[in-house]
């Protein structure tokens, strides 16, 4: 064995490959994504890798690789569960020959999602194991564990780590053996692999009663602990329990840890709370835990009082730390507490999250924005780096919802509001991802919208990956790119327009055409993001034409442009030359490049 220092999601990835895995799909999504660009940078050249369109097709394509026996992964985070959740509940049914493995990162604060929820509480909906690791180390074993959970029972199970999993670093000793193993092929048997009600009924049963078995099994698995003695116990799991032995140190408490919580290991918790009078539970998200140990004590006539989030112990929402663990440990244990002395820091200055300077989505809002001045217009945004077109000065996201919903909730919109022009704004990568079916369904019911594609050629929100727009697959394979306008004429958008937006003049003007245009009309923004592109030369503020009007701030908000002895001034190494403030400076004074 070799150590190694690696974050938690790299970890992931190779204990996947010393396992033994085959088929690897997935879709972007922090805190996930590192998991899957892993595999493919150590890939030893017999795993298929790919990053699919969604997470959806990326379920569905790693469930036929199991349905032949490769074992499998398919990587997402936990909004993109519920893209999957469809194939997903009926897979818990069919079940799997080859280990399939879904691996869905939560994110509790949320950093960088949508929602807070927690995967741990789709396990106990879809009646599937669920492993829950507490630190990048236990995530390196506990893949492994996890395929062969899932071939032992034929099912798949979801591998649940959280961002500081995730994203955490740890020194690892990395097995130099690697399993390798041949797929003994599809074998065709429509009792099995075909769904039917009749079938299904059978399935359903035989699930209800294997899970108990798996709970007991789970009992003596290696990862979930039982330590300590005493009258008082506290159960955690995930990264909470590595905050919780930093807290407790050999503290007087009985401590489990539950490394794997669906099913639950209803033997080793009854064990835990043998003796007790009081358990405090201290998890992320949800009180998954706690409403086991609370129904246990019920089932059991157990004595016990359980405390955590349902009795306001600890927090409902948001993460767990070190020191908000100690604050709640010390009260359950009565012990004092007192907050650690910060040291007295300036105030930092506020740094809200903005688009980059240069980038081509400041340029695409800003032209829908004056093409639209003087005329009613709601702007539907979605999920990507173009959300950020709702800080002001832009102010152009009304609404964002999920991926994919710019275009159909502008639909709805329209069926109240058939006066407004109705605007659905969606990247590259997003509608591929889950923006055509909204596209189809508003050219079927002949609805008045707007779309504007934002194409800056990657998915540059999760760190730059390749979709079908790019002609590139994650294999380094070189394929067909996908063209959006043939896709949108396909579907019968009649008016089609593509246009750099950095040339704001016929940006604007594409946008009025497209504003005029009955049923639906699309306006395509193509620009490459600046982190694929070299910048094609910065601009200066000429000092004596500059009158101080601020307008170069005031309407596009680009970092790069401050304020100076009453003048704009531009900081070079912001620029990338996109040139829009030239373009909207009254006077001529932005221009040039510097040399």
């Amino acid at each position: 064995m070799e150590k190694q220092f690696l974050m938690g999601n790299q970890a992931i990835g190779l204990g996947a490959i010393h396992a033994g895995v085959q088929v690897v799909a997935g879709y972007p999504g922090t805190p996930s994504t590192e998991i899957l660009e892993t595999i493919a940078k150590n890939n030893p050249g017999d795993i298929y890798v790919e990053w699919s369109v969604n997470e959806k097709a990326a379920l569905e394509v790693a469930a036929g690789a199991a349905y032949a026996g490769a074992r499998t992964l398919v990587t997402m985070k936990q909004v993109g569960l519920n893209v999957a959740s469809d194939p997903l509940m009926s897979l818990a049914y069919v079940g799997v020959k080859g280990g399939m493995v879904v691996a869905v990162a939560d994110d509790p604060g949320p950093i960088s999602s949508q929602t807070e929820q927690d995967t741990r509480h789709f396990a106990q909906f879809s009646k599937l194991p669920v492993f829950d690791p507490s630190s990048p180390e236990e995530a390196y074993e506990m893949i492994a564990d996890a395929f062969e959970y899932s071939e032992k029972y034929h099912t798949p199970v979801l591998f649940r780590p959280t961002t500081r999993v995730c994203h955490g670093c740890a020194s690892i000793a990395i097995d130099a053996i690697r399993q390798v193993r041949k797929p003994e092929g599809f074998i065709k048997d429509s009792s099995r692999w075909v769904i039917f009600p009749r079938l299904s009924f059978q399935s359903h049963k035989r699930i209800e009663a294997r899970n108990p078995r798996i709970g007991e099994d789970f009992s003596s698995y290696r990862f979930n602990r039982l330590t300590g003695s005493g009258k008082r116990g506290i159960a955690t799991g995930g990264i909470s329990y590595e905050y919780t032995r930093e807290v407790l140190g050999d503290g007087p408490v009985k401590l489990f840890k539950v490394a794997t919580p669906h099913p639950f290991p209803e033997k080793l918790a009854l064990e835990f709370l043998d003796g007790l009078e009081e358990v405090l539970v201290i998890e992320e998200l949800d009180p998954v835990i706690e409403r086991e140990l609370t129904y246990l004590c019920g089932k059991h006539h157990l004595n016990v009082t359980i405390r955590g989030k349902l009795t306001g112990d600890i927090q409902p929402a948001g993460e767990n730390t070190v020191e908000s663990v100690r604050e709640a440990v010390s009260r359950f244990l009565e012990i004092p507490y007192e907050a650690p002395e910060m040291p007295t820091l300036p105030e930092m200055p506020a740094r809200p999250p903005v688009l980059c300077a240069g980038c081509p989505h400041r340029a695409s809002f800003y032209a829908v924005k004056q093409a639209m001045k003087g005329r009613k217009a709601v702007f539907s945004g979605d999920i990507g780096c173009y959300t950020l077109g709702n800080a002001q000065p832009l102010d152009m996201v009304d609404t964002c919802l999920c991926m994919g919903a710019d275009v159909t909730m502008a639909q709805g919109l329209h069926r109240v509001e058939p006066d407004a022009v109705n605007f659905s704004f969606i990247g590259d990568s997003t509608f591929f991802a889950s923006g055509i079916t909204g596209v189809v369904n508003a050219v079927y019911n002949q609805t008045d919208i707007v779309l504007i594609v934002l194409d800056n050629s990657t998915t540059a929100m999760t760190g730059h990956q390749p979709h079908p727009g790019t002609g590139v697959t994650m294999m380094g394979d070189v394929s067909q790119k996908i063209s959006i306008p043939a896709v949108l004429e396909a579907v019968g958008v009649k008016h089609v327009v593509t246009v750099d937006p950095l040339d704001l003049k016929a940006a604007v003007e594409a946008v009025k055409q497209a504003a005029d245009v009955k049923g639906v009309s699309a306006v395509i923004f193509k620009s490459p993001c600046i982190s694929v592109t070299k910048p094609s030369g910065l601009y200066t503020v000429d000092k004596e034409k500059c009158i101080g009007c601020q307008k170069c701030i005031r309407e596009l908000g680009c970092p790069a442009i401050t304020m100076e002895d009453k003048k704009a001034l531009i900081e070079p190494s912001l620029c990338y030359g996109c040139s829009i403030c030239a373009q909207v400076c009254p006077v001529g004074a932005i221009g040039g490049e510097c040399k």
